[in-house]
Parts: structure tokens; sequence; C-alpha cells
């Protein structure tokens, strides 16, 4: 029998993994952390400088009101939906294909009545599409 006393190995902690591991944690969390606060997005539209508007044949003006009615080339839509709005544009469309629609919407217009006129637009198959603006001097003395 062996009474010899052993030798007590005292525990070792490897630091280095552990390191590494935080190392590799720190540096994802500071590629993927944004340091920046977006609280609300300020936006003024729409405003350009551009030539004055001409008026050709081929233009088809849709207006879009702040409460979303519209109206195409001064004549009111009886409807809010899109097929209201793409039966006005195909009889307002005299040259056809080659028309071009000029949306010219309320700067406080909703989003989804501009959408619903490019569709309409889509759908009568008229794929010139531009936006009236109104030039910067004019936005100014308003």
């Amino acid at each position: 029998m062996n009474f010899r006393p052993r030798q007590k190995d005292e525990p070792e902690i490897n630091l280095i993994p552990f390191i590494d591991v935080l190392l590799v944690i720190l540096i994802f969390l500071m590629l993927t952390t944004t340091y920046s606060k977006f609280t609300e997005l300020q936006l003024k539209l729409p405003v350009a400088d551009a030539d004055a508007q001409r008026d050709y044949p081929k233009e088809v003006i849709v207006a879009v009101g702040s409460d979303g009615r519209y109206s195409i080339k001064g004549t009111p839509v009886p409807g809010r939906s899109v097929d209201a709005i793409a039966q006005a544009l195909s009889a307002a469309a005299t040259a056809g294909k080659d028309s071009v629609v000029i949306i010219s919407a309320d700067a406080t217009a909703p989003h989804q009545s501009v959408i619903n006129v490019m569709e309409a637009a889509r759908r009568t198959g008229l794929v010139h599409i531009t936006f009236a603006t109104q030039s910067s001097a004019q936005a100014g003395s308003r």
C-alpha cells in the first residue's frame, strides 16, 4: 500500500479562450448596434426646380387632392377605386399608349392615392408617368 501523500494540483482556468469569445461578442455588438435614433422623418414634398409646365396633346394630367379625390384633365373622377381611375384614364388618353401621365398630387395627399393612379396607369397600358412639382421659389412664397 502506498500511503505517501499525493501532490495536490491547483486547478487552472485558461483565460485565453474566454478572452477570445468575449472579443468576438464585443466585435459583433459593435457592428450590429446603431447609435443614432430616428424618432421622426421630416419630409417636405414636392418641390423641384423645373421648367414651366407645357400643355401637349399627349399629356394626361391627373390631380390628386389632399383628401384623396382624383381629377383627370379637370374632370372629377366619380370613384376612388383603381378601376374607376383606370376607366377615366383610358377615356382621357387620346394618344393611346404614347400618352404621358402627369401626376399632380398635393403635398399632403395620401401616398396610397398616388400609388392608385400609378396602378391605374399600368392597367391601362400607360407606361410614361411623371410627377408635377412646384419650383422652390413658388414654395417659399406660400
